[in-house]
C-alpha cells in the first residue's frame, strides 16, 4: 500500500479530487443498481420462472449474501487510498496479473450492462417520442444519452452524486407510492409475511429467481472506486458500502412483497407470466391511476440515464487506473484541473460507448430482446466471476498482513460470500437461455470470452513488466508482491 501512497505524491496530476460524502457515494451506488428498472423489469421475471411468492425473500437472501461480501471488502477499503476498485482489491491480493485480469473483466462486464441500458433507453424514448412526431431509431437515442453523459461526467463529481440523487429520490418515491397503494388494496387474504417464510423462498425455483435478483445488486463496488474523491474515506467506504447494500435489499424486499399482497401469493406467478411487461404496470394502473402509469414510464427512462451516468464515471475510473499503471496509455490518466474528473478517460469511454451502440446497430438486432438481453446476462456472469476472485484475494492478502482484524474479517466472512457467489453464478450459466431471453447457442461461448477477456490483461501486465523492468515507478505496483 505504501508503494500506491508513493506513486500519487510522485504525480498528483493526475489525482483525483472532490469531497463527496457517504450520501453521494450511495446515490452513486444506487443509481448503477436502477431501482425502478430493477423491480420493474427484473422482478416480474424472477416471479414468472422462480419461487413466485418467495421473490421478496429472496431478495433478502442476495441482499445478506452482500451483506456478508461486504465484512472483507470494508475491511480492505482502508487500506486503499486510490480509484480502482476490483482492480485495487485483486492486486494487493494476488498480484498485478491477476489484478490486470480482474479490471479488463471489470470494465467489459460495465460496459455490457451501459450497452443494455442504452439500448433498453432508446426502445423507451422511442416508444415516448414517436407518437410526438419524433420517430427516431433506438440507436440514435442512445447516441444523445451518451453525450449528456459526457458532458455532465467532465464535471465535479458532486455534480454527478446530486443529478444520481434525484432521480434516485424520484424513483424511489413513485415505488412507494405504489407499494402503499397495493397494502391499501390487499387482496381478500389480507397482508401476511409468508412471503419470507424459509419453505416458500427456498422452494423450487429459488436458483431461477437468483439469476434475475442478483443482477440487482450489481455496481456497490462503485463505493471503492470513489475513494479519492470521498472525505474520510476509512469511515466513509464502509458506511456507504453497507447502506447501499442494506436499502438496495430493504427497498427491493418491500417493494416486491408489496405488489406480492396486491396480486395475492396464489395469484402472482401466474399473472407474472401472463405479462411480465404489464405486471407492474396493471398494479399502477388499478391502484394509482393513469397519470401514475405516464409518470412511472417518464421516470423508468430517467433511471436509464441514471444508471448509464453511474457506469460511465465507474468505467473512467477504472481505465484511469490501469494507465497509472502503465497498463493503458498514460494520457488516460489526464484529470481536468478545474474540476478533477477524469476528462481523458471520460472521452474514451464515451467512444467505447458509442462504438458498442453503432456495432449493435450495423448488426440490426432487436433491441430489447437481444441487446439487451444478451449483454445484461454477459454482464451479470462477468461480474460474479469478478467477485468470486476477489473473495480470495481478500483472503490471500489478510493471510499476509500482520495485523489483520479478526479470522471472522479476513477468512470466514470472505470464504462463505465467495462460495454462495459460485453457487450463484453456477445458476446463472446453468440459466443462460432463460437470462437473455433467447436459446441462441451463442451464449454459450460467454464464459469462454470472459476468460480469453481475462488472459489479454493478465498477459499485458506481464508484457508491460518485461517490457520496462525497474524503469516505470508505476509499475511497482505490478509486482508479483502481495
Amino acid at each position: 500500500m505504501e508503494r500506491s501512497k508513493t506513486r500519487m505524491q510522485d504525480a498528483p496530476h493526475d489525482r483525483l479530487t472532490g469531497s463527496i460524502g457517504v450520501g453521494h457515494i450511495v446515490f452513486f451506488v444506487v443509481a448503477a443498481a436502477a431501482p425502478l428498472t430493477s423491480v420493474v423489469g427484473a422482478s416480474p421475471a424472477a416471479f414468472a420462472f422462480g419461487n413466485g411468492a418467495g421473490v421478496p425473500g429472496t431478495y433478502l437472501v442476495a441482499g445478506l449474501l452482500y451483506l456478508l461480501f461486504s465484512v472483507g471488502f470494508t475491511a480492505m477499503s482502508t487500506r486503499i487510498d486510490s480509484t480502482g476498485g476490483f482492480f485495487q482489491y485483486i492486486t494487493l491480493g494476488l498480484g498485478g496479473r491477476m489484478g490486470a485480469a480482474g479490471a479488463m473483466v471489470s470494465i467489459a462486464t460495465y460496459s455490457a450492462i451501459q450497452l443494455s441500458i442504452l439500448a433498453l433507453a432508446g426502445v423507451y424514448l422511442g416508444d415516448v417520442a414517436g407518437p410526438l412526431g419524433l420517430a427516431l431509431p433506438w440507436w440514435a437515442w442512445a447516441g444523445a444519452i451518451i453525450g449528456v453523459v459526457m458532458l455532465v461526467g467532465r464535471r465535479h463529481v458532486e455534480l454527478s452524486g446530486n443529478i444520481l440523487g434525484v432521480c434516485m429520490l424520484a424513483e424511489i418515491a413513485i415505488l412507494l407510492l405504489l407499494d402503499l397503494g397495493c397494502l391499501l388494496h390487499a387482496g381478500p387474504h389480507g397482508i401476511g409475511l409468508d412471503a419470507f417464510a424459509p419453505n416458500i423462498v427456498l422452494g423450487k425455483g429459488l436458483g431461477v429467481s437468483m439469476v434475475f435478483v442478483i443482477g440487482s445488486f450489481m455496481g456497490f463496488e462503485a463505493t471503492a472506486l470513489f475513494a479519492e474523491e470521498a472525505r474520510d474515506a476509512k469511515t466513509s467506504i464502509p458506511r456507504a458500502t453497507y447502506l447501499a447494500v442494506g436499502a438496495i435489499m430493504a427497498f427491493y424486499a418491500f417493494s416486491t412483497w408489496s405488489i406480492t399482497q396486491y396480486y395475492g401469493p396464489d395469484r402472482v406467478t401466474a399473472i407474472a407470466a401472463a405479462g411480465l411487461d404489464t405486471f407492474y404496470f396493471r398494479a399502477t394502473e388499478e391502484v394509482l391511476g393513469g397519470w401514475a402509469t405516464a409518470v412511472m414510464r417518464a421516470l423508468l427512462i430517467l433511471s436509464l440515464f441514471a444508471c448509464a451516468l453511474s457506469l460511465h464515471s465507474s468505467i473512467n475510473r477504472y481505465l484511469l487506473a490501469l494507465a497509472r499503471e502503465g497498463l493503458l496509455s498514460r494520457s488516460l490518466s489526464r484529470v481536468n484541473p478545474a474540476h478533477g474528473a477524469p476528462v481523458a478517460a471520460g472521452k474514451v469511454q464515451g467512444a467505447m460507448a458509442v462504438a458498442l451502440v453503432v456495432g449493435a446497430a450495423l448488426l440490426r438486432p432487436d433491441p430489447y430482446a437481444v441487446v439487451f438481453g444478451w449483454a445484461s446476462a454477459f454482464a451479470v456472469m462477468g461480474i460474479l466471476a469478478v467477485q468470486i476472485v476477489v473473495c480470495i484475494a481478500i483472503v490471500r492478502f489478510f493471510r499476509n498482513v500482520p495485523d489483520c482484524p479478526s479470522r471472522w474479517v479476513g477468512l470466514v466472512a470472505p470464504t462463505l460470500a465467495g462460495l454462495g457467489l459460485a453457487v450463484c453464478l453456477a445458476c446463472v450459466i446453468a440459466n443462460l437461455p432463460l437470462l437473455a431471453g433467447s436459446d441462441s447457442p451463442a451464449l454459450h461461448i460467454f464464459p469462454a470470452v470472459l476468460v480469453l477477456i481475462g488472459l489479454a490483461g493478465a498477459w499485458r501486465a506481464h508484457a508491460r513488466r518485461r517490457d520496462r523492468p525497474g524503469r516505470d515507478a508505476t509499475l511497482r505496483l505490478l509486482g508479483d508482491e502481495t
